[in-house]
């Protein structure tokens, strides 16, 4: 990671911290690939190519729904003395730091590709347990780092 994304992402005051959020240049690329998937589509309107017009607009659809996600999910996770603050595409939610109870970086293999992701084990007021996920894509940075600023950030109990 260069400097200037850990400068933005890891703010390093009083309290330690900081938001992460989908890249912004991945976003821009998914925005880019929706235009062109839109104009493939209308240009294959009136013609005779319905599976192509099918895979058109299927792209155009897909590649809409992720950008609006990256667009609309920033930041996806801010961390600061009062808890963490988890955003979607529809709601953003804050949990104290009481009803955090671990912050770990977990290594998963899916299809033969090694990743790390972060996980957040929140515990809600009614006693259910819920299991927070983010990956590289949700963060734009390494879930190892994020998970350590993520931790420094959590004041310490008495």
């Amino acid at each position: 990671m260069d400097s200037w994304s850990r400068s933005v992402n890891d703010r390093s005051d009083s309290v330690s911290g900081g938001t992460w959020s989908p890249s912004a240049g991945l976003v821009g690329v998914a925005w880019t690939g929706a235009v062109a998937a839109a104009v493939w589509c209308t240009q294959l309107i009136g013609t005779a190519d319905v599976p192509g017009l099918l895979l058109a607009a299927a792209a155009t659809v897909g590649l809409v729904v992720a950008a609006l996600y990256g667009t609309r999910a920033r930041p996806r996770l801010r961390a600061d003395g009062d808890g963490v603050a988890v955003r979607g595409l529809t709601t953003r939610r804050h949990v104290p730091w009481s009803q955090v109870r671990d912050v770990r970086a977990q290594a998963v293999r899916r299809w033969g590709r090694d990743s790390t992701m972060l996980e957040l084990d929140v515990v809600e007021p009614d006693g259910t347990e819920r299991l927070l996920v983010f990956g590289r894509l949700d963060l734009g940075d390494d879930p190892v780092d994020v998970a350590d600023a993520v931790r420094a950030a959590r004041p310490p109990t008495p």
